[in-house]
Formats: C-alpha cells, sequence, structure tokens
C-alpha cells in the first residue's frame, strides 16, 4: 500500500482563508491538489504526497537532484503566490513535511500565538528583492606572443591595459557598493523591515556581473510602487551599475524571526 505524507506551504488566518480554486487550477508538488488543515483561528495549506518521494531519507536524495529541486521549488511557490494574492501568509520552508495532516493541526495550535503575532506583523505587507550589481566588460588582455618583434612595447601596452582594467573593475565596485548604500537609504522611509542575503556566487549566480548586494525589504502594500520606482533609479548616472528589482512577493525572507531582520 502506497503511503502518503503532508506537505504544508504556509499558515494562514482561518477566518481569512479563501476558498481555493478548483484542484485543476491550483495543482502543488507532484501534481497534488491543495486544501486547508485548520485548528482555531489558523490554517495551512497543505497537499497529500507520496511517502517513498517525501520521506526524510527520500528527501536527502531528491535534494540534490537539480531538477527535481527546481520542479518542486516552482509548485510551492506558486501555491503560496497564489494564496498571498487573496490573503496575508506565513510562508513555510521548501520540503516542509508532515506525517499526517493532525500533526499540521497540532503544530498549529502549539505555535499559535507566535504565528498570530507575526501575521499581524505582516499583514498587508509585501517583499522586494533588491540585487546591485557590477558589470564590468569582459575580455581579457591580449597575451604577447612569445619572440615577438618589438616585446619592449608589446609588453609596455599589455600591463598598461593590465592597469587600465584593473582600474576599472575597482572603480565599477566602488561604484555598485555607492549603490548598495543609496538603495538602504532610499529604502529607509517605506520599507519596514530589511534582511541582508549573502551576495549570491557561483551556480547561484545567474545573471551577469558581481552581485554586490542581495537585500530583501518588507514593505506596505500601498508603498510598493513607489518603493520599486525608487530602487530603479539608484543607480542612475553610474555606468557599470545595476540594479535588479524583483517582486512583489509573500514575505518569505521575514516569516522567521531570524538573524538579519532589521526594524526600521
Amino acid at each position: 500500500m502506497n503511503r502518503t505524507l503532508t506537505y504544508a506551504y504556509a499558515v494562514l488566518r482561518a477566518p481569512d482563508a479563501p476558498d481555493l480554486p478548483p484542484p485543476a487550477e491550483v495543482r502543488g508538488v507532484a501534481g497534488a491538489s491543495v486544501g486547508l488543515v485548520r485548528a482555531g483561528p489558523l490554517a495551512a495549506a497543505v497537499s497529500p504526497v507520496p511517502e517513498e518521494e517525501f520521506s526524510e531519507a527520500a528527501l536527502r536524495v531528491r535534494l540534490e537532484d537539480l531538477a527535481w529541486l527546481e520542479a518542486t521549488a516552482r509548485a510551492h511557490h506558486f501555491v503560496i503566490e497564489t494564496l498571498a494574492a487573496r490573503t496575508t501568509v506565513l510562508p513555510l520552508r521548501l520540503a516542509t513535511v508532515y506525517l499526517d495532516e493532525p500533526r499540521v493541526a497540532e503544530m498549529l495550535r502549539e505555535r499559535e500565538e507566535p504565528l498570530l503575532a507575526l501575521l499581524d506583523q505582516l499583514a498587508d505587507q509585501v517583499e522586494w528583492g533588491v540585487k546591485v550589481y557590477a558589470e564590468v566588460p569582459s575580455g581579457a588582455p591580449a597575451a604577447v606572443p612569445d619572440g615577438a618583434t618589438g616585446a619592449p612595447d608589446s609588453g609596455r601596452a599589455y600591463l598598461r591595459r593590465r592597469r587600465q582594467e584593473r582600474q576599472a573593475r575597482d572603480d565599477t565596485r566602488r561604484a555598485a557598493e555607492r549603490t548598495a548604500r543609496r538603495t538602504a537609504e532610499l529604502a529607509r522611509d517605506l520599507a519596514t523591515q530589511r534582511v541582508r542575503h549573502r551576495p549570491q556566487q557561483g551556480v547561484l549566480a545567474s545573471e551577469p556581473g558581481e552581485n554586490i548586494a542581495n537585500d530583501a525589504y518588507l514593505v506596505p502594500r500601498a508603498l510598493a510602487e513607489e518603493f520599486r520606482e525608487r530602487m530603479l533609479r539608484a543607480a542612475d548616472g553610474l555606468p557599470g551599475v545595476r540594479v535588479e528589482v524583483t517582486g512583489p512577493w509573500a514575505p518569505y525572507s521575514f516569516t522567521d524571526r531570524q538573524e538579519g531582520a532589521e526594524e526600521r
């Protein structure tokens, strides 16, 4: 017999919990239908998922599979954003799995007070992501061929190009650092909280350029468009600096009272 576990996406207030669209319109991870588990004033959005794919042992393997991870993350966030368009939600971490729905209800009862307080705090606010990049034109200096005539002049030109390129990189990076400070200043009277994530590097750095700042801001919904416009203007007049603004999202970075969250 194939057993199922309960995958949890987000927590919301039960009285505000919207009637979910038909399962054919909202499918969660593994293509499962989405429903609600209610416990007093709280509810959680959940799906039944196969144990062989979502048990603790299976997840240790699955989370190393990038294709599976991407598909699961997309489905996870789709459910959260569908709910967030209707009410305030507390997103749960990817691959939050319980043995069954009664265990989810037990969690809601045990954490009722802090969850309600967090829902109050995040009410009618959205998350914006702000990344600052330093973009230096690519292209390494041409090497001086061995035995080439005019080697002294070629060598001096080579070193001069290297100095110029190094200076351009340094100037662009300093400009990007100034832009990162400027985004924080421009957000000060709009955002209620800020979380500084680590700049993305390696396989996570999918965008061109060096990621100098990777911040998340919690902004009242009524100020969202003004916030976005301010962030996009932060790099005006600074060649080689790019600001990427994403959102609005459910408050993923502010669900837990994690270190790094700054009250405004």
